[in-house]
């Protein structure tokens, strides 16, 4: 289910696939086996509105889920750039020697975060992770030179930053990979199914031969497939754009 979230595009294609295959059966066989009286039809519609009705909330519910979720992403990059942009002025508090090695590799650090936020490739991905790693620990190490040079608030401020920026990567990634919880996928997929059981069933004559038939699994689809979409940062077409992260670097890199 995990794979199908992160690929909205199958995600909608399967989603409507099975729509359209439970709105088939409630049409055609289960309307056989229990054929619905007229006495009953007022019944039928109570039941079929209810359904549709908590469908149509749980669908508005994760679409306010996710759609925190991306304003959230878009904060953290907006922070994470600024506790960047902060350290890259503090480190001229340093010696300059190693205030140097702290600007370049905060202008290295960065690119890597604007790569990181703009690539889909796994291994390139992994890659990028690695060399993150790597420029961490070595802006760690020289900041631990300034503390140690300067045991003073003026190195305070400088250890301080860096503790902001590594820490707002973090934040940033911890975002990116908090999700919709998969439960509520199942549950809003099952009363979907249901929903459109319901639809087929209680279609009348020419209205189950129509395309009429297919707005509601269209529409369900569409909605689904935009919700994971929205929640999932490195699949579909909707993505946070690291605006920040890229006027930042064409300030800074030389």
């Amino acid at each position: 289910m995990t794979a199908f979230v992160d690929h909205p595009a199958l995600l909608f294609v399967a989603l409507f696939l099975m729509l359209i295959s439970a709105v088939a059966f409630g049409a055609y066989v289960l309307r056989r086996m229990a054929v619905l009286p007229a006495e009953d039809r007022e019944d039928f519609n109570i039941i079929q509105t209810s359904t549709l009705t908590l469908l149509a909330l749980l669908v508005g519910f994760s679409l306010s889920m996710a759609v925190n979720r991306y304003d959230l992403r878009k904060t953290l990059e907006e922070s994470e750039a600024n506790a960047i942009g902060t350290e890259y002025s503090r480190a001229d508090l340093a010696d300059a020697a190693v205030g140097g090695k702290i600007k370049a590799a905060l202008v290295h650090y960065t690119r890597l975060r604007l790569t990181s936020y703009r690539t889909r490739d796994p291994v390139e991905l992994a890659k990028i992770n690695r060399d993150m790693a790597i420029t961490e620990t070595e802006l760690w190490a020289l900041t631990i030179q300034v503390a140690k040079a300067q045991p003073t608030p003026i190195g305070a401020l400088v250890v301080a930053g860096m503790n902001d920026v590594l820490n707002s990567q973090d934040y940033s990634e911890a975002a990116r990979i908090n999700h919709i919880p998969l439960g509520a996928w199942y549950l809003m997929i099952i009363i979907a199914l249901l929903g459109c059981v319901v639809q087929g069933y209680g279609a009348k004559g020419s209205l189950r031969k129509g395309l009429l038939i297919t707005i509601l699994p269209a529409t369900v689809a569409l909605s689904l497939a935009l919700i994971a979409d929205i929640d999932s940062p490195k699949g579909g077409i909707i993505r946070v754009e690291p605006r920040d992260l890229t006027r930042l670097l064409q300030s800074i890199a030389p």
